[in-house]
């Protein structure tokens, strides 16, 4: 395994049991508190989309904005927020999906996005794929063209990349790990 991958992956603690019995957490924060670590996981995908065409970074709430902040930053375009209902104080458009238990919405300005943008879908984790799917309706439904989503961890056993895929959206993980 590449070195900087594996040190990325050795920064994710593996909490078993949380929230629930039966999944295994993958925790993100312990990445953070490495900054090497941190710095790593953005230039990966900061490497994989400088030469794209994306006009813009959307991270979506709340650990996307943690790592689209600074890809944007770096690739030096503009970053907007997707966020859960009345947290953003402009004229919104929003989105529903379905949870396992439920359904949830996002949202985003309707300024946020023009027609002629390429964007580039940022979170941290790629589990069922519903809230990227989400997003990239969001996008679309503004006129932005989304074909790309960039995760620090995967989990391929819940097929959030297949779900993506049918939407036209390819997906990149810097980690995949095991079971759910």
């Amino acid at each position: 395994m590449n070195q900087k991958i594996e040190l990325v992956k050795s920064s994710i603690k593996s909490i078993p049991n949380y929230p629930k019995e039966g999944i295994i957490f993958r925790d993100i924060t312990s990445l953070l508190e490495v900054p090497e670590a941190f710095q790593v996981t953005v230039d990966m995908i900061v490497e994989a989309f400088k030469d794209k065409g994306i006009t813009k970074i959307v991270g979506t709430e709340s650990r996307g904005f943690i790592f689209g902040a600074p890809i944007a930053l770096a690739l030096e375009l503009p970053f907007i927020l997707v966020r859960k209902p009345n947290k953003l104080p402009r004229e919104v458009v929003s989105q529903s999906y379905e949870l396992e238990y439920g359904q949830d919405t996002l949202e985003i300005h309707t300024d946020a996005i023009e027609e002629s943008d390429n964007v580039l879908i940022i979170d941290d984790l790629l589990a069922t794929g519903g809230t990227v799917e989400a997003t990239g309706k969001l996008i679309r439904r503004l006129g932005g063209k989304v074909e790309n989503a960039a995760f620090v961890i995967g989990l391929p056993a819940l097929q959030g990349a297949e779900r993506l895929q049918k939407m036209g959206i390819k997906s990149m993980t810097i980690i995949d790990f095991d079971g759910h």
